[in-house]
């Protein structure tokens, strides 16, 4: 019986349908938030909310009985448990800002669909090495917060006349967002070389570490599908390799 419910569950059309109650249920939550649809449909909308919860728990047990404690071994179960427990969680009183948590059943396409799975987990597998970037762009940041407090921040306290003020605008250029004509104009104004702090800075942060955080990001992205790959000709190899020795065994019998 488990074998057969784990067959059922790994078939595509299972596999598909799920994410079709996913994003189903995904506009069924956004139009909660609209007065005007609750006014019209509120009823509909709040049952068709419990079908789609319904239909996850099922698949949920269905898991369970299929492969038992071999469930809670995979994090992207772990992942799905946890989501669809949150929505279960009665909303009354103190806990009612879990309701706002039930959206959170938006992320189990990630789990439903490998594309996106991989996605995530050449995400996880660059952390490491975007902790190290992270750090590095920190020590960047802490330098040139310093620097742009004890030479801008007598005249514009408002964004350089404290560490935290300095580290925030500093971030603000990082982004390119106003930093022109919003922040570094203003100040070359005053100080004239003020170009040959803030140009550098951009230049090492804008383009240099944050697309370094790109690379790492694609490059375990590509690592996780080749090794995906590799476990997909393996299967396969394996597989080919049991049927040609089925197949001698029957040449010599026969």
């Amino acid at each position: 019986m488990q074998a057969r419910i784990a067959a059922f569950l790994e078939q595509s059309w299972v596999r598909n349908a799920i994410i079709g109650v996913i994003l189903f249920n995904a506009v069924i939550l956004g139009l909660e938030t609209s007065e005007a649809a609750m006014t019209a449909a509120s009823g509909l909308i709040l049952a068709l909310d419990r079908v789609c919860l319904s239909i996850f728990v099922i698949e949920i047990l269905l898991k369970l009985a299929a492969y038992g404690t071999r469930f809670f071994r995979s994090g992207w179960n772990l992942f799905d448990f946890v989501i669809v427990g949150v929505s279960l969680v009665p909303s009354s009183q103190g806990l009612s800002v879990l309701r706002a948590l039930r959206i959170l059943r938006v992320l189990r396409v990630i789990s439903a669909a490998p594309s996106l799975r991989r996605v995530v987990e050449g995400f996880v597998t660059a952390l490491p090495g975007m902790g190290s970037v992270f750090l590095l762009m920190a020590i960047i940041f802490y330098i040139g917060s310093v620097m742009a407090t004890k030479l801008f921040g007598a005249s514009f306290p408002d964004w350089f006349g404290s560490l935290a003020l300095s580290a925030y605008s500093l971030f603000q250029i990082m982004t390119l967002e106003s930093w022109s004509m919003g922040i570094v104009r203003p100040v070359m104004e005053v100080y004239t070389y003020a170009w040959m702090f803030f140009v550098p800075f951009i230049m090492v942060t804008t383009f240099a570490v944050v697309n370094l955080l790109v690379g790492l990001i694609v490059n375990s992205m590509q690592d996780a599908h080749a090794e995906e790959s590799n476990a997909t000709t393996d299967a396969y190899r394996d597989e080919v390799l049991k049927r040609l020795e089925a197949i001698e065994r029957r040449l010599d019998k026969s």
